[in-house]
């Protein structure tokens, strides 16, 4: 697990992703918007963060990651239907595949949105937006 702390962001953002490269896109992506950034590898590690009482605004999920046999892990799936179980409705979940079809499974799990990869700059851009808004909307 990273952190990479951008001082009092307004949007704490969680990428789970097990590809260097894709974490990488994904990160430099977020840091254009000013998040503060936590990274994962998988679906176990994502959830352990909302069971230590850690919270975020927006998730970067990766519907394919894939699950190493020797290490005890879940699956995208079965990470958002936990995170969503343990109260975690206002965490904007993003899911990303380059699986066209996915988007379906990872609807009824619980994400509020589906992105098939490669995710645009401006597509990322604008629910960041709505995570600002919507954190806006809370505060008044």
């Amino acid at each position: 697990m990273a952190s990479n702390g951008q001082g009092s962001s307004s949007v704490k953002a969680l990428i789970v992703e097990d590809t260097a490269v894709e974490t990488l896109i994904f990160s430099t992506m977020l840091q254009i918007f000013h998040c503060e950034i936590t990274i994962v590898k998988n679906g176990k590690e994502a959830v352990d963060l909302f069971l230590e009482g850690k919270k975020f605004d927006i998730i970067l999920l990766d519907k394919d990651i894939f699950l190493d046999n020797d290490m005890p892990a879940m699956t995208s799936l079965e990470a958002v239907e936990k995170i969503r179980a343990m109260g975690e409705t206002d965490v904007k979940i993003i899911g990303v595949s380059v699986d066209n079809n996915a988007g379906e499974a990872l609807m009824s799990a619980g994400v509020n949105v589906f992105v098939p990869k490669p995710l645009k700059l401006d597509v990322l851009g604008a629910m960041i937006q709505e995570v600002i808004n919507m954190k806006n909307n809370a505060i008044v």
